[in-house]
């Protein structure tokens, strides 16, 4: 600001100079006219005119009497005209004839002497004093010495949030009640020290959360602000590093500057593997690289040489894979939480909270939505119900109905919905393979439940059947893993059994039947062949690519050959379930002709197969 305040000032300044030249040039110029040159050399003849100045063929002078151009034309003693380039009187002689005063000058004078002084010095003089002002604010900024020079590079523009007026609390996390609970018992810490110092306990010098993305660990931070009766800085980990060297350093110890002042506080930090990677992984240009400096001045306010114990350091990564040994030890991130996706009851309190400004239909059930979105983390869950509300109003809807958290489900995981001109035996075989599908799932013994089969294009697939279980499954049996690779099979089976070829619509099946047995042989040992090793590679901190891999090449091709084998006789399966169903296969392909979408309770209506009592759809 003071800084455009300068700037304002040196414009003003020229602007009024040019104004005052202007006005003081025409006051101190005498009114003149401008007269043709027939005319002058009538004055000349008539004895007017007393003296005149030439400057090339530009001849002013001054008369004895005021003349004008013409009748209705000012008049004035001083004139000014121009001599033809053709003239061939002898105005010379004529004007000495008639003893009038004669001065010429240059018709190129030369430039002043100020002017040229500042044209050539003045952008000097200008970028001179322009760096000054900056060091000067620099130094004021640092409290002056080299480090001034850095001027506002050093501080670190962390955000102190106002406690006061929190608009985020721990009523607003749901889902990770654990991970809350450690996060509740620090704020309690700054809150009543003495409570745990009593029988020798300290407060942890730093928390890490650790969690996939969307999983909550910046709501969590906000809402340790929102609680805490301290001072919170929150600060992105990536704000540290700038080009100059020094400056991220200098950065880190303006914010535990500012902390210790503010003491009790905390200080967030926000994706901390922007700073804190491993300094033995990858190759470094020298000692003084500044993400290296950075991480050494975090590593030693944290727990160096001036330990200080009324701040904490609460910082969110979901890459804790890559940080630095240091970081990690006692004394420095006493305590690392992990916070996991939700299950389907913490999935059921996040909808709670997104939804509660959300007018919700009659219809609406929560739970099967909850149920439905396996795999969601808190920031998917609130962008479906958002997706949701959009639906509902682009319908003009009063309420959110259950169709609409369907919809956006399907957005949300497909993409948006194409209209795509399809001749009728596309859309006939795009039925047959998602019927396949939904079939098989029907079939399986303790597959998941089929909620929904559609041959409406959405994103890249033509057509999508949905499945989901009723509860989250921790751990997966090899039976259900062949039946999840049988039923990803069902619409390449489907496609053999009717029409004898297959076709690419398979392709996102087969990627993922491929992923499953291969894990299934190298990581969970479920082959007779291979045994029950575990041969997945496994890439650590200091190797950030697998050169080799951790098994021979016969052991590879015998991977190799046990993933086909157990794909190939997945495959035997479900085209003989089919073979032996074809009439149920058949009905539910019109149904979806007809229809293009079906829900659970359709699905099963048309095939007449009746799903387990804890598996009724509701």
């Amino acid at each position: 600001m003071r800084w455009r305040r300068f700037w304002v000032f040196i414009v003003g300044l020229l602007l009024l100079n040019i104004i005052v030249s202007s006005i003081i040039q025409s006051a101190s110029q005498p009114a003149s006219v401008t007269i043709p040159y027939n005319l002058f050399l009538d004055e000349v003849n008539g004895g007017n005119v007393i003296n005149i100045t030439a400057t090339g063929d530009s001849i002013t002078g001054t008369t004895r009497t005021a003349i004008s151009a013409g009748s209705g034309q000012p008049s004035a003693k001083n004139f000014l005209t121009q001599r033809p380039s053709f003239a061939s009187d002898n105005l010379v002689a004529t004007l000495i004839k008639d003893k009038v005063s004669i001065l010429a000058e240059p018709p190129n004078p030369p430039t002043p002497f100020w002017v040229t002084l500042l044209l050539f010095f003045g952008p000097t003089l200008l970028i001179v004093f322009g760096f000054i002002y900056l060091m000067r604010r620099s130094a004021a900024a640092l409290g002056g010495g080299a480090g001034g020079i850095l001027g506002r590079f050093g501080q670190s523009g962390a955000r102190l949030y106002n406690a006061e007026r929190p608009d985020t609390t721990f009523a607003d996390v749901a889902g990770i009640d654990e991970v809350k609970a450690e996060l509740v018992e620090i704020v309690d810490f700054l809150k009543k020290p003495e409570k745990y110092q009593r029988l020798g306990g300290t407060i942890p010098k730093g928390v890490l959360l650790i969690g996939a993305p969307g999983t909550g660990k910046t709501l969590l931070a906000r809402a340790v602000a929102g609680e805490a009766d301290v001072p919170f800085f929150s600060i992105s980990a990536s704000e540290f590093i700038e080009a100059i060297v020094g400056v991220g350093a200098a950065r880190v110890r303006d914010l535990f500057q500012k902390a210790r002042a503010a003491q009790p506080a905390i200080v967030f930090i926000d994706e901390l593997d922007a700073i804190g990677r491993s300094r033995s992984t990858g190759a470094r240009l020298g000692g003084n690289e500044e993400q290296e400096q950075t991480l050494n001045q975090i590593l030693t306010e944290m727990d160096g040489f001036d330990p200080h114990t009324g701040v904490i350091v609460l910082a969110a990564t979901n890459r804790a894979d890559v940080l630095d040994a240091a970081l990690l030890r006692p004394g420095r991130f006493d305590r690392r939480v992990t916070v996991p996706f939700p299950d389907r009851r913490g999935r059921l309190e996040i909808l709670r909270i997104h939804t509660r400004h959300i007018p919700l239909g009659p219809d609406v059930n929560l739970d099967l939505i909850a149920s439905l979105t396996a795999g969601m983390v808190g920031a998917d869950l609130r962008n479906l119900a958002n997706e949701a509300a959009l639906a509902a109003a682009r319908r003009d809807a009063a309420t959110v109905a259950q169709i609409d958290f369907t919809d956006a489900l399907e957005k949300v995981e497909l993409g948006s919905e194409r209209k795509l001109s399809l001749t009728a035996l596309d859309r006939e075989k795009i039925a047959y393979h998602e019927s396949g599908h939904a079939l098989l799932g029907l079939l399986q013994p303790g597959a998941d439940p089929v909620r929904r089969v559609s041959i409406i294009p959405r994103g890249q697939s033509l057509g999508v059947t949905v499945q989901s279980p009723v509860d989250d499954r921790f751990s997966y049996g090899e039976d259900y893993l062949r039946g999840r690779i049988t039923g990803a099979l069902g619409g390449r089976a489907a496609e053999e059994l009717v029409y004898g070829i297959v076709t690419t619509g398979a392709e996102s099946d087969l990627r993922q039947v491929t992923a499953v047995a291969r894990q299934m042989v190298v990581k969970w040992g479920m082959s007779p062949k291979v045994g029950v090793l575990s041969l997945a590679d496994e890439d650590g901190p200091g190797q950030p690519l697998a050169l080799t891999r951790p098994y021979s090449e016969e052991t590879a091709a015998l991977i190799d050959e046990e993933v086909r084998r157990i794909c190939e006789e997945c495959l035997r399966q479900a085209v003989a379930l089919l073979t032996s169903n074809r009439d149920k296969l058949d009905a539910l392909v019109h149904a979806l002709l007809e229809h293009d979408t079906l829900g659970e309770a359709e699905i099963l209506a048309v095939t007449g197969i009746k799903a387990p009592a804890t598996l009724q759809p509701q």
